[in-house]
């Protein structure tokens, strides 16, 4: 760019980096970014093209929600090591934004599937569908543990992997199925958690990829026996070996008042015999 020593007024300064002037003057006033010159009969400010860089800088702090005292600070100490250290930090604080966004995005895609289900779905079908491998968090249960307890056992998980909300995940119970064959139909052994971008697996449950029987459940939770009597009965027909756990999960708990009303999504992986 020719003219690179000439100054600009504070408009022609504040278009070329896409901001208000009065940022400009606010900057200046509170002395983190200071004009080259200033006319000392009208105060008019004047910039030059070799302040642009350190212009930019601060607005990039900004966009990464740098506090004003933070800038100020660094602009105190301007070094490329002190810039290294500082954005290294946002950078992370950004990454763990950006992962956060991701799981709420593919939460609402969850909600949003559910509704399509909700509206499309014949209840009294047994489907075969094809499911990836997913971490699950879980946490162990039995008859002799309160629900208190259960929600103080979920409680720490949520705190532990800093889940922040739980609508920020899927989450529903866990059955074996030995324990569905042998007619143990309460035997509930854990909760589980999804959070979607989990990166670690060790210590997490690990639900198969592959395919699984799907069945939905609506009301009564004592008639979920007589469902899951069907889909045995499906699985022997179709040739069918049913294994480790039945997945269950609440699909419309959002949008009902009444238990009668309530869908459970049963979710069984299988093997061909």
């Amino acid at each position: 760019m020719n003219g690179k020593n000439k100054l600009l007024t504070i408009g022609q300064f504040a278009a070329m980096h896409g901001i208000n002037k009065k940022t400009l003057m606010w900057y200046d006033e509170i002395g983190l970014f200071k004009p080259a010159e200033i006319n000392s009969e009208n105060g008019y400010r004047y910039y030059n093209y070799h302040q642009s860089p350190v212009l930019e800088t601060i607005l990039l702090l900004r966009e990464l929600d740098v506090s004003i005292s933070e800038i100020q600070d660094f602009m105190k100490n301007r070094s490329a090591a002190s810039l290294k250290c500082l954005l290294e930090e946002k950078i992370a604080d950004l990454d763990r934004s950006i992962t956060h966004l991701q799981a709420v995005r593919t939460n609402l895609q969850n909600h949003h599937k559910n509704m399509i289900t909700l509206l499309t779905m014949d209840l009294s079908k047994i489907s075969i569908v094809e499911k990836e491998e997913h971490c699950l968090v879980t946490v162990n249960i039995s008859k002799n543990i309160s629900f208190e307890e259960e929600v103080e056992m979920i409680t720490a998980e949520i705190e532990k992997y800093h889940l922040g909300r739980l609508h920020d995940a899927s989450y529903g119970s866990m059955i074996p199925v030995t324990s569905l064959q042998n007619g143990n139909f309460d035997d509930y052994s854990k909760l589980f958690i999804e959070i979607p971008f989990l990166k670690q697996k060790k210590g997490l449950h690990i639900q198969p990829g592959g395919k699984y029987i799907r069945a939905f459940h609506k009301g009564d939770w004592n008639k979920i026996p007589l469902w899951y009597q069907e889909i045995f009965d499906y699985a022997e027909k179709q040739g069918l070996t049913l294994f480790g756990f039945s997945y269950e999960m609440g699909i419309n708990e959002n949008v009902v008042d009444r238990m009668e009303d309530y869908i459970v999504q049963i979710e069984i992986p299988i093997c061909d015999r």
